[in-house]
């Protein structure tokens, strides 16, 4: 018995059904394109709203700081002022215990350090191109070059605060200092111990290093109350652009 192959013939699709498989598959592509890039979105803008609530847990800390640390400074400043008005009085060594108590406070530091944190992870990590709403990046970018230039100003504090030193320990007898510290605390020493010396031109180069690195430090405490004022306005603007409590 003959067998016969019967070949079936398929017909030629025509343009529209091409075209209709390409609509499918572009629109296909799109939809997944769309629903990745909206993962991503939702992902940055998640990652977003965390850098800025951390931000204003730093700024609030230093607000904290900022209130602690120009009251320590006002207070030395009066040390200064009162160090300075003994020195070139017309008997500096009439009051030996005030003049090596303040002699001593002197150089106890009182230098602030923002809680940088947040914007350290944001300039190192790429992650300012986060902060897509514009203003809220420029009042980051604001409050750390204010910062900054405070951190350049204690930069000259401790200089100057260095170049005082050497005259401080001409002027005190170190045993004497030696009996003030009782672990973080300084106590006005017993008795009235004498200055090693009181010598003119020594208590002027003194007075003159002290009255720099007062001027300063009267500089930097303005430049924190600036900065303060600074951190509570980005606070509440924050706040209220990310909808945060």
């Amino acid at each position: 018995m003959e067998v016969h192959a019967h070949t079936h013939a398929h017909g030629k699709k025509n343009w529209k059904q091409y075209f209709w498989e390409f609509l499918m598959l572009f629109l296909a592509v799109s939809a997944g394109f769309l629903v990745e890039n909206q993962r991503e979105h939702y992902v940055e803008n998640k990652r977003e709203k965390i850098f800025i609530k951390s931000f204003i847990a730093d700024l609030r800390e230093d607000t904290a700081k900022i209130t602690v640390n120009t009251q320590l400074r006002n207070s030395k400043i009066l040390v200064m002022d009162s160090l300075i008005k003994l020195l070139n009085s017309t008997d500096p060594g009439q009051d030996g215990p005030s003049a090596y108590y303040w002699g001593r406070r002197v150089t106890r530091s009182t230098l602030f350090q923002s809680n940088d944190r947040t914007i350290k992870q944001l300039k190192n990590s790429g992650g300012l191109r986060l902060i897509r709403n514009q203003t809220a990046s420029n009042s980051i970018m604001t409050y750390d070059q204010a910062n900054d230039y405070i951190i350049y100003l204690q930069g000259r504090e401790v200089h100057e605060l260095n170049e005082i030193y050497p005259l401080l320990a001409k002027l005190f007898d170190g045993n004497v200092l030696e009996t003030m510290i009782h672990g973080m605390e300084i106590t006005r020493p017993a008795g009235n111990p004498v200055l090693r010396s009181t010598d003119k031109n020594l208590i002027l180069d003194l007075t003159y290093f002290l009255h720099q690195y007062k001027t300063t430090s009267i500089v930097i405490n303005a430049r924190l109350q600036t900065l303060k004022q600074s951190a509570t306005q980005t606070i509440q603007f924050l706040q209220k652009e990310y909808h945060l409590k």
